[in-house]
């Protein structure tokens, strides 16, 4: 039996590095804005050797215009360091991807993470989604799967980037293989039964 598609309530985290820095807030000297970008476009992306991933430009740009957005530390939603809706977390979509601006707060873990982004000990980011929308393309080794589109949840600061939850990748591209399957077994029943179709008429005319 065919593993399930992924439930609404399963969610996913990738990792990305890209151009992650702090700098004072409005000349500020005390204050310290995060900023890079939490996702990236048309960028390929190996998930554990088991599939090749890329996100679509534009891929969260409905799920920024109707849900929040959290900003938290070690996927840890206990700690959160900003929040769209609050507006002390700004997400924009360029041609690049998804950038973000996060004011830290002068909280233990906003001033730990100014700390740990100025020496590197934080690099990179994190980011959790589920995709409500993707294509798959098996017909290569590894698999191939675009996001077309998705909801994001949050983006995380985080010294160790962990790949959560590959099993819910790994039930949609069974699904998808299983689509194409009852496509292609459907197509084969079609093209059996036109060419049973044509054997008869020609018989008829005999």
């Amino acid at each position: 039996m065919p593993a399930p598609k992924p439930t609404t309530d399963q969610r996913e985290f990738r990792a990305l590095t890209e151009g992650l820095e702090i700098r004072a807030a409005d000349g500020a000297t005390d204050a310290r804005t995060a900023s890079g970008y939490a996702v990236l476009y048309n960028q390929e992306a190996n998930v554990h050797d088991l599939w090749i991933e890329t996100i679509a430009p534009g891929a969260f740009d409905k799920s920024l215009q109707e849900r929040d957005v959290l900003a938290v530390h070690s996927h840890d939603t206990g700690r959160v360091v900003g929040r769209k809706n609050a507006g002390t977390l700004t997400l924009r979509s360029d041609a690049k991807g998804l950038s973000f601006e996060n004011p830290l707060p002068d909280t233990s873990d906003g001033r730990d993470l100014a700390v740990q982004i100025e020496r590197g000990d934080i690099a990179g980011m994190s980011f959790g989604f589920r995709a409500t929308k993707q294509e798959w393309d098996d017909t290569t080794e590894p698999p191939r799967r675009t996001i077309l589109e998705g909801e994001l949840y949050e983006i995380t600061y985080t010294p160790m980037p962990v790949w959560h939850q590959t099993e819910v990748g790994l039930r949609s591209l069974e699904g998808a293989r299983q689509e194409r399957r009852s496509h292609n077994k459907t197509g084969a029943l079609g093209r059996i039964a036109a060419k049973r179709m044509r054997l008869a008429q020609s018989e008829r005319k005999i």
